[in-house]
């Protein structure tokens, strides 16, 4: 990789878009024994049910569900499993979908898509949630003969969300729900009966009357289009669009949930060190607008006051490419659940002549299930042809942009090049097809006066002791000409904490550069400098990583293994990247430039 890109790697991708909070039902109440009520609520094809239909039945699961929620819509599947499973022996299943923002219609599409044969009810005044004092999407409650709450928790502890963000385990190692109704159905006690819910918030109706003088149509929908929209609508790989008012009043909670925790907009640079020109950080200004419309009841104001909807580029962003490269002659399926390690696609563009690349836009070719793209460029002479090389040429990251380099710079192509697509992809629910490409835009060799290189500092020679909790790993760079930084990047896998680039100067001063003190798997940011950064001769980059390999990560594959270098997201990696701009040696100008002026002709590789 390099730092010619910012890329947002992901074990689970939407939650790790979005829904990135911690707390969960369990945490704060137990409703273990709690006798729960009757009611009656309509199907989504307008049926009635009421809790007593199910009186001849052993155990009812209550799910509590959301149909844009990315944690129900992987769970949807399992919980027809279960269904299949265990209702043949007396249990009953429910889907209870409470959000104010989810409609009838979607609700029944929800249901369809996930083939589901059991009730799929709507709560429209959440009153069945406020019975259940349910409060998070998947979060499921176990009934036993008597409809006392027996279990409250997650479905199973595959999928869910950590201290940072989304994490997919392996393959699940407790199917909670399961469990418990097999020992509800042979008289035993349940032996875990209180398990963490993580997801999203349910979009309840306010409480309080909107009122107050901050407003969506004046205030809330222009921080949304300067801040949010760019993922967070139709056809982007945001889980759900924040483009109407309804559909945000159902999320603000959710909302203000991530933003106090700095969890959305994705950044997490220290602000005591470096100043990036791609900072996405909330003022604490704009937090408290956002906190002081969800209290005052997320009023909607005067519709007039409403902005033009915000205008995103379609097609190439970089402009039409001179040559576009697909990562296949056919599309990629990607499953619909489970965790999918990086595919690797290897083309060859067909370059005759050495290029000089000014622009390139990695584009995906279906953002649902695109996590990050990384192409990588393999120059003739070049050992690597697999997952191990290390030349980036462009890449893909949800809210990402394609990289267009200032006048005069450009990256080199030797011809014969060859380029490896690293693809990340996460299932959403349903099975998909993807065929993502790298469009390139060419520079004329007689205007390149500066070369843009990526470079790295890293070590392949550690190994992390199983439980430990604060591993430390470092390296370091000696920079044997003046240089000039525009962006770093760290990489960890799994258990990567934190990551910090100091730079040691030949005057023996140091500057921290880049603190990121916790890292997030799922977010592999490029931090862009706000002014180009430069870097004497002589001086070292020092970077120096954290590693978390104890059971407290609940990302962490297995905690009772060492860990040393690999590829996969079960192994681990500590790089630090960059990107920096080199300009031409006068006696090396003319000879680059003339192997370089005859570029190969636009076309469509692969």
């Amino acid at each position: 990789m390099s730092m010619q890109f910012s890329v947002r790697f992901a074990v689970l991708t939407l939650a790790a878009i979005f829904l990135t909070a911690v707390a969960g039902a369990a945490e704060t109440r137990n409703l273990i024994g709690r006798q729960i009520d009757g009611f009656e609520l309509h199907d989504f094809r307008g049926k009635v049910h009421s809790l007593g239909d199910y009186d001849d039945k052993q155990a009812i699961v209550v799910a509590f569900m959301g149909t844009e929620c990315p944690l129900a819509r992987l769970y949807a599947p399992r919980l027809e499993d279960l269904w299949q499973e265990f209702g043949p022996q007396g249990v009953q299943f429910l889907i209870i979908d409470s959000n104010r923002q989810d409609s009838i219609t979607e609700l029944g599409a929800f249901a369809r898509i996930n083939k589901l044969t059991f009730p799929v009810l709507k709560d429209p005044d959440n009153a069945v949630a406020d019975l259940f004092q349910a409060e998070r999407t998947p979060e499921v409650f176990v009934l036993d003969a008597n409809r006392a709450v027996r279990y409250n928790g997650r479905i199973d502890d595959q999928y869910g969300l950590g201290s940072n963000s989304g994490y997919a385990r392996p393959e699940i190692k407790r199917r909670d729900v399961a469990v418990a109704l097999r020992e509800l159905l042979e008289g035993e006690d349940v032996s875990l009966a209180v398990t963490r819910a993580t997801g999203c918030i349910i979009g309840r109706i306010a409480k309080v009357d909107p009122h107050g003088e901050v407003t969506y149509s004046n205030q809330i929908v222009r921080f949304l289009q300067d801040r949010c929209v760019e993922c967070h609508r139709d056809g982007e790989i945001g889980p759900f669009s924040l483009t109407d008012y309804d559909e945000v009043v159902g999320w603000a909670e959710m909302m203000r949930e991530v933003m106090d925790q700095g969890r959305m907009p994705p950044w997490f640079a220290n602000p005591r060190y470096g100043h990036f020109k791609n900072d996405v950080r909330l003022t604490p200004e704009e937090k408290q607008l956002f906190n002081t419309w969800v209290d005052n009841g997320c009023p909607q104001g005067d519709s007039d006051q409403l902005p033009p909807p915000r205008e995103f580029a379609q097609g190439w962003q970089i402009g039409e490419p001179d040559m576009i490269v697909h990562i296949a002659d056919e599309p990629y399926t990607v499953p619909a659940e489970g965790v999918v390690e990086y595919q690797y696609f290897t083309v060859d563009p067909g370059f005759k002549k050495d290029i000089w690349v000014k622009a390139t836009e990695a584009r995906p070719d279906n953002r649902a299930v695109v996590h990050h793209i990384i192409a990588f460029l393999h120059p003739p002479n070049s050992s690597g042809r697999g997952s191990g090389m290390r030349s980036g040429l462009g890449g893909y990251a949800p809210g990402s942009r394609g990289r267009v380099f200032p006048k005069g710079v450009a990256t080199f192509v030797p011809a014969g090049s060859l380029i490896t697509f690293q693809m990340h992809y996460t299932p959403n629910g349903t099975v998909q097809k993807d065929r993502s490409s790298l469009g390139l835009i060419f520079a004329d060799p007689s205007e390149v006066t500066h070369r843009a290189k990526g470079g790295v500092t890293g070590t392949l020679a550690f190994r992390i002791p199983p439980g430990a909790p604060n591993y430390e790993v470092t390296s370091k760079k000696k920079f044997r000409r003046d240089t000039t930084l525009i962006s770093m990047l760290p990489h960890m896998h799994l258990r990567g904490k934190s990551f910090r680039f100091e730079a040691e100067y030949p005057d023996g001063t140091r500057e921290i550069l880049l603190d990121v003190p916790k890292y997030d798997f799922n977010w592999q940011l490029s931090y862009d400098f706000a002014e180009p950064k430069l870097i004497p001769k002589g001086t070292y980059l020092h970077c120096t990583a954290h590693f978390d390999n104890s059971e407290d990560n609940i990302a962490n594959p297995d905690p009772t293994e060492a860990v040393t270098f690999g590829d996969q997201t079960w192994e681990e990696m500590m790089f630090g990247f960059f990107t920096s701009i080199v300009p031409l040696e006068p006696q090396s100008s003319e000879d680059s430039k003339a192997k370089a002026r005859d570029t190969v002709s636009s076309g469509d590789a692969g």
